[in-house]
């Protein structure tokens, strides 16, 4: 994580993070000193446990480095730049919208940027909410906020502790399930519309196997260029006017009338 990823978001010192935990702040990721075993560390530690937060043993030498007061005493705590919602909360804003739900879920999305342009393009092509994982993945820091553009207080955030579970409960409540992979048909042959969850995978591995397999359709996206992958945040985006392209083309045949936003 570098430094700048936990500027205006972190806390440091023992008594700090503690109180953090007791007062329901919502913590990312825990930094903690690699092979401590004091007591109050471990009331930290056992805090983090209740409360899912992510906790990396590292390093002094990491610590000083994300320190910037220079006192962490051994503990430093990434704090959520914005309260996550819950699934409920898309569906509610989906339904006073008169929609089908289109969820985002992004499985493994590790940038920072990326994920602060993603939630700047599902607020402009209509999304109602994001769902991302609790692990191996960026939460609401503070360099996604800016780079959100303001999105962060828009768009629901869910994060989930096994996105391929969540795609099942999902489908329970009606939703089909798209994800982005070249293997997959053209993205015009690919019906996106109706309640729908697009699925974007990792930077570098693309959407896990075990969550493809799991997905009701694969989409790609025509590429005429001489490499063989997009920007994860640019293929939501490429993918999510597609559904927006859909979802009007499919309200023109009915008649129907555009949102505003649209």
């Amino acid at each position: 994580m570098a430094k700048d990823e936990v500027n205006e978001s972190r806390l440091e010192g023992r008594n700090v993070v503690l109180e953090a935990f007791r007062s329901g702040k919502v913590i990312d990721k825990l930094f903690v000193l690699d092979g401590c075993k004091d007591g109050p560390v471990q009331t930290i530690l056992r805090e983090a446990k209740k409360h899912d937060t992510q906790v990396q043993f590292v390093k002094k030498e990491r610590l000083d480095q994300l320190s910037e007061t220079g006192h962490h005493q051994g503990v430093i705590a990434v704090v959520a730049a914005c309260d996550y919602a819950e699934i409920e909360d898309i569906f509610k804003k989906a339904e006073e919208k008169g929609e089908d739900p289109f969820i985002l879920i992004l499985d493994g999305i590790e940038d920072p940027h990326n994920l602060g342009a993603i939630l700047r393009t599902a607020n402009q092509a209509g999304a109602h909410g994001v769902v991302i994982p609790k692990r191996r993945a960026v939460g609401l820091t503070a360099t996604v906020a800016r780079t959100s553009a303001g999105a962060i207080h828009y768009v629901p955030v869910v994060r989930v502790a096994n996105i391929g579970q969540t795609i099942e409960d999902l489908k329970k409540r009606g939703l089909w399930f798209a994800c982005a992979d070249m293997d997959g048909d053209l993205m015009y042959d690919v019906n996106l519309t109706g309640p729908l969850g697009l699925v974007i995978g990792n930077e570098g591995e693309g959407v896990s196997r075990l969550v493809t397999e799991k997905c009701d359709f694969i989409a790609r996206i025509p590429m005429q260029g001489d490499i063989d992958s997009l920007n994860a945040s640019v293929a939501a985006g490429v993918l999510s006017y597609e559904v927006v392209r859909q979802r009007m083309e499919a309200k023109k045949k009915l008649g129907g009338v555009f949102p505003d936003h649209w």
